[in-house]
């Protein structure tokens, strides 16, 4: 039963991404980083190294995607991208240091970025097609 369960998440999985717009796909990985900064954290807590690393490296390939996905020829990513590095270096400390509080800040700053976007979203959204547009 669990068998079947888990692919029908993956093919619902499958759909949310193929379906997605570009915006959206943004916001699942800010999504997805977050989930895997959580899971290395209590990894971190439970004494699991092989699965904090895993996860912080899991987090670290979100932010480098971000970084690479990044239009370099809007202003604003001047701005962005020294943040981003910034993430990434800082999840890296973490993982070498073992250090929760690093993962907590790390975590808040995905969690800001997540949450910009998905206001951007909503009010493109609301642009767009009226007042009915929810992220």
């Amino acid at each position: 039963m669990s068998n079947i369960y888990s692919a029908k998440q993956q093919v619902y999985a499958n759909n949310a991404v193929s379906t997605a717009s570009p915006g959206e796909l943004t916001l699942m990985l800010y999504n997805g980083c977050i989930k895997f900064i959580k899971q290395a954290k209590t990894a971190m807590a439970e004494k699991k190294i092989e699965a904090k690393n895993v996860n912080i490296q899991k987090a670290q390939r979100i932010i480098q995607e971000l970084m690479a996905t990044l239009r370099t020829d809007v202003e604003i990513s001047k701005e962005i991208m020294p943040l981003y590095e910034y993430m990434n270096r800082r999840l890296l400390e973490a993982n070498f240091k073992n250090d929760a509080t690093i993962l907590d800040e790390v975590s808040g700053l995905v969690t800001e970025f997540r949450d910009t976007w998905k206001e951007v979203i909503q009010i493109a959204r609301k642009k767009q097609y009226g007042q009915g547009g929810n992220a």
